[in-house]
This record gives C-alpha cells, structure tokens and sequence, in this order.
C-alpha cells in the first residue's frame, strides 16, 4: 500500500518589530515577537503534518523568527518584499493591514512555490554582521568628516576629531574580524584568494561579495548581474525603446563593484580598454562603469563556478 506525502499547508507569517501576524490554514493569528510568541508559533505549526512558512525581509526584525523555524526543522521561504506587494497587487488589494500582509504571504506561497531559504553557515553569518558593521562605520566616518568643516568653536573640533580617530580604530578593529572570518573558514578563505586575484579586487571588495552574495558561483551570468543590481532592463513598448536602467539588486554588492570597477578601469589594462571602447561609442561614463562592474560580477561566478578557469596574464 502506497504512502501518499501530504500536501503542503502555506503559511503566511508578517513580521514587525513587537509583533508576528500569521495565517495558517485560513485562520489570523496575533502573536507577540518575543520568546513566548515564537514559542507560541511553534506549537501552531507543528499541529499540521506539512507546512512552509513565507515571510519577507524586514530590515532584520526578521531573523530571530527564521533562528526558531531553521532550529524546528520547519521549511520557511524568506521572499523579497517587492515581490509579494506586486503580487497583492496584481490582486487588486490596495489595502495594507497586518492580517492583510499575512493573508497574501500564504497566497503568494501557494501560488509561486518558492524555494526554501536554508539556515545560515555560522562562519558566512559572522562574516556578514562584521562587514555590515564596517559600511556602517564608514558612513557614520564619511558623515562627520562632511560636519567636522563647518565646526568653528573649539569643543567641536576636538570632539570631532577623537569621534574620527574612534571610528578610525573600529572600521580597523572590523578590517582584522572580517580576515579573521576568512582564515577560520577554509571554504570562504579559497574563494576570497580567487576573487582577490581579479584586477580592482580586494580583500575587502571580496569580503563583501562573499559575504552579500554567498549563491555566487552556482548562479547563471544574467542571474549573478540581476543580483548583484548591474543587469540593465529592457523598457521597450511598439516602436519606442527606451534607456535600458539598472534596478534593484543587493545594494552593498552594487558599491563594492563600483568602487572595484574605478580601481579596474584605471590600473588593469583589459578593463581599460573596455572603458575605453565603450566611451568611444558614445555610452557615458556611469553606463561604461556599469557595465565594468557587470563584466567584474560575471567574472567572480564564473571563477568560482569553475576551479580550472584561469584569469587572463
């Protein structure tokens, strides 16, 4: 006698920073986001046979309840927000509540299906809080240098210039963590010395891209661009055709890149010409830049999509 495997109960789960909202099985669910609650969400879940949660990313609120389902063994799908808002949309649901937001989650799920999101690698999840950290500091750095010019009194200029050599001391104090990361991992320290073999790349560009991006190497080239928010858009409609912007895509990959694709277009002399050809041909100067860093991103996956592809002398 044949087993059938049940079938799949998707669950909507909108996320906000003192509270959880779920829908499961047709049913509203207000929960506090505090131990008790995800306590509370467990023990919802775990009465049905087969569930898959889905929730979006929520600038972070989101990771103590994907600890507690990854820790359960419970699949969940962490999606963009973007997606599931086109998708309520497309619905004709204009109104946005708490209950709402949960109900087109478990819709969006049982429509699309999407992939699970596996637990993080503690080593990949380290790496990404210290170069998170890093940015930080350097727009908080970036932000009281632009101040510190416009400081007349003398309490002010000596305030800001102990704050500078602090966060000075703590991007360096980041800078050692971030290697210390990549020493400690042997899988994440062989694809740092592969990426840093590429013209305009460092450790810290590396770092960055290892860290954002951790599918990299196991993506097609259109898909690593798409991504990584350099893939230019058709925006084409009867005889009109349109610039083709960029959009979207991983923010910290997308400035890594660039500043990668300056050092490139200046210092390695393939990289140059391509700058150089594309200038030619009328493309302005942040278009031919974009399309380095496109051309930079490809070559990342495809040097460790492949152990035996070798750069160019």
């Amino acid at each position: 006698m044949s087993q059938t495997n049940p079938a799949i109960i998707y669950v909507g789960l909108d996320i906000a920073k003192d509270s959880l909202q779920l829908d499961l099985a047709g049913q509203s669910h207000s929960l506090s986001h505090d131990a008790k609650g995800l306590a509370r969400l467990l023990k919802l879940l775990r009465a049905f046979p087969a569930v898959q949660v889905i929730c979006e990313a929520t600038g972070g609120y989101e990771r103590p309840s994907l600890r507690a389902l990854h820790a359960a063994a419970i699949p969940v799908s962490l999606v963009e927000p973007g997606r599931v808002r086109h998708f309520a949309r497309a619905q004709g649901r204009r109104a946005k509540t708490d209950p709402i937001d949960a109900r087109v989650l478990a819709e969006f799920g049982n429509a699309l299906k999407p992939p699970t999101t596996p637990p993080p690698n503690p080593a990949h999840q380290a790496l990404r809080h210290f170069t998170s950290r890093r940015q930080q500091l350097i727009d908080t750095l970036l932000a009281e240098k632009n101040r510190a010019t416009h400081y007349l009194d003398p309490l002010s200029s000596r305030q800001s210039k102990a704050l500078l050599r602090l966060l000075e001391k703590q991007i360096n104090q980041c800078d050692q963590a971030i290697l210390n990361c990549l020493k400690d991992d042997p899988s994440l320290s062989a694809k740092a010395s592969r990426l840093d073999a590429i013209p305009g790349v460092g450790p810290t560009t590396a770092a960055v891209v290892l860290a954002e991006m951790p599918e990299l190497g196991s993506l097609r080239d259109e898909t690593a661009a798409a991504l990584a928010g350099v893939a230019p858009f058709n925006r084409d409609s009867g005889s009109q055709s349109k610039l083709r912007p960029i959009s979207g895509g991983r923010a910290a990959v997308r400035s890594a890149l660039y500043m990668a694709a300056l050092s490139a277009v200046r210092y390695d002399r393939i990289f140059h010409h391509i700058y150089i050809r594309l200038r030619s041909r009328g493309k302005k100067p942040k278009v031919a830049l974009v399309a380095v860093m496109r051309k930079l991103i490809i070559l990342m996956n495809r040097l460790l999509k492949n152990p035996n592809f070798v750069l160019a002398p």
